[in-house]
């Protein structure tokens, strides 16, 4: 149940929205007509300087003010069109995660109390930060390796994140449950899922040993790939609150003329960028959710080096076999085996028809066979694809929207260092050589052999689970005979629980109700 500082937290939220202009400025053409005027009268508390400035601009100056925790909320739903709507996420895909930096002195505490040893003997040098974020900061510092100096990057937390992020999630649970249960037809997109999904996505990025494992496996799945590449990691220097890693000396991907300037070839980066995610994601199942201009460096050799492992994505073997069979549907204009792909792996409910959803998809790609391979935008078809599965009432699928969203990502940089970038040329190589081995006579051997292994840990199994099952019915049967029984204290605690979150509740509406009163008071 939430805490009475939830709904404060959400209250200060939708203050800061108002004020910014941010709830007068999004589309209500589609909104009822009190909830239209509801809009209209949030826009006389709008301040002066916020009714003049773009939409983005004013989303951007509230998550500022709300804080570090919500720019990294931001930025995750902005990777979640399906939840906030795609005109939103495309502002929010703005959102630049630049903060203020904390003192060098927390961070070299920070790395004391997470190594275990003075930072004068781990590192020769340890330089003030260089760049900060919402979760962490980065510091140049030297180490001595075999006696010779090498330059490293250093990954700090920020201190009291971890909290602060808590707190912040409290409120998101609390608007997920509310739109779950006052908006019925947004339930199919999952919103308390999605939270959780926030929530364990920003545990894992505020665990940097996790990110380092991370980059440690990109590495090696990536290791023999052409012109791709991860910064190596320090595991001597590593823990929760630090990463040791790599210095990069390079350009950034954001930089085109100076990497025009540097002698790269633009166009073989680009596909060098789409075949590497391509390879990442078909071959692997493991790529980097994050791949935006700023994560992406070029060497002084021409390769592409990724940084900042904090959001990765997984996909099954299953997820990708489908992915392939969808993209390749679309190449070939099956869209019956595109609509029968979608219903085989479970994405649309079954009491749909597929000649119908066939239907839809042919309206999709019927329009890309005419036009030429270079202004094919991966963007316009995955966007398309969304508006039509949202009609069939597709649930949401996190993998895939995580997937679909840098997919995206990944193309906008690729055109920005080649405008007539074809997607589809730079990806056959890639997809084509998946769908070979893949989706012929070599994966059949591939499924029988995992069959058998299956079958085979299935016998060495049966003995045990035999003996649960027995296990299970004896206890079954005394159940039915002599009911199902609370122990006393068991029922004391049910009571105790009930007894307190009546109060929380209470108090909750209390607080609400003064807060609502102060603020009233405040404006008039």
């Amino acid at each position: 149940m939430s805490t009475p500082g939830a709904y404060l937290r959400l209250i200060r939220i939708g203050w800061v929205l108002v004020r910014e202009g941010v709830v007068s400025a999004l589309p209500s053409e589609d909104l009822p007509a009190l909830p239209k005027a509801a809009q209209s009268f949030a826009g006389l508390f709008a301040r002066r300087r916020a009714r003049n400035e773009d939409r983005s601009d004013r989303l951007a100056r509230a998550i500022e003010r709300l804080g570090p925790s919500y720019v990294k909320i931001g930025q995750f739903l902005a990777t979640r069109p399906d939840v906030v709507g795609a005109e939103f996420a495309e502002d929010l895909s703005f959102l630049q995660d630049r903060m203020a930096t904390f003192p060098v002195e927390e961070a070299r505490a920070a790395v004391e109390a997470s190594l275990g040893r003075p930072v004068a003997e781990l590192y020769t040098n340890f330089a003030d930060p260089i760049a900060a974020a919402s979760i962490a900061q980065v510091h140049p510092a030297t180490v001595l390796k075999d006696g010779v100096a090498q330059k490293v990057a250093v990954k700090v937390i920020r201190p009291g994140v971890r909290q602060r992020f808590a707190h912040d999630l409290e409120a998101m649970f609390l608007v997920a449950g509310l739109q779950e249960r006052f908006v019925p037809h947004t339930r199919r997109l999952r919103p308390v899922e999605v939270t959780k999904t926030l929530e364990q996505t920003t545990k894992i990025e505020m665990d940097l040993r996790l990110e380092a494992a991370a980059l440690s496996e990109l590495g090696e799945n990536a290791k023999d790939d052409p012109g791709f590449r991860v910064p190596k990691v320090d595991w001597e220097r590593t823990g929760r609150d630090v990463v040791t890693m790599e210095w990069i000396d390079g350009t950034k991907m954001s930089d085109v003329e100076g990497l025009r300037s540097a002698g790269h070839d633009l166009d073989a980066l680009a596909d060098t960028l789409i075949q590497s995610f391509l390879r990442h994601t078909l071959r692997d199942g493991f790529f980097h959710a994050d791949m935006h201009q700023g994560n992406l460096f070029v060497d002084p050799q021409g390769m592409i080096v990724a940084v900042d492992f904090g959001i990765v994505g997984r996909l099954g073997k299953k997820e990708r076999r489908f992915l392939a069979e969808i993209l390749y549907g679309f190449i070939t204009r099956d869209y019956r085996r595109v609509a029968d792909v979608h219903f085989e792996a479970g994405y649309v409910p079954s009491h749909h028809n597929v000649a119908s959803f066939a239907q839809a998809i042919r309206a999709i790609g019927e329009p890309i066979h005419g036009q030429p391979a270079e202004t094919i935008s991966m963007a316009k078809l995955l966007t398309l694809l969304f508006e039509v599965t949202h009609l069939f009432d597709m649930e949401t699928r996190p993998e895939l929207v995580m997937l679909q969203k840098t997919m995206v990502v990944v193309e906008g940089v690729a055109r920005t260092l080649n405008p007539r970038f074809n997607m589809w040329k730079a990806s056959e190589p890639v997809v084509g050589a998946w769908i070979r081995d893949n989706l012929g006579p070599k994966r059949i051997l591939g499924d029988v052999k995992e069959g058998l292994h299956a079958a085979l840990r299935l016998a060495e199994a049966a003995p045990e689970i035999a003996a649960k099952t027995e296990k299970f019915s004896r206890d079954l049967a005394s159940m039915a005979e002599n009911g199902l029984r609370f122990d006393e204290q068991t029922a004391e605690a049910i009571g105790r629980s009930e007894a307190r979150h009546s109060r929380s509740g209470r108090a909750a509406l209390w607080v609400i109700a003064i807060t609502l009163v102060v603020i009233a008071w405040r404006l008039f």
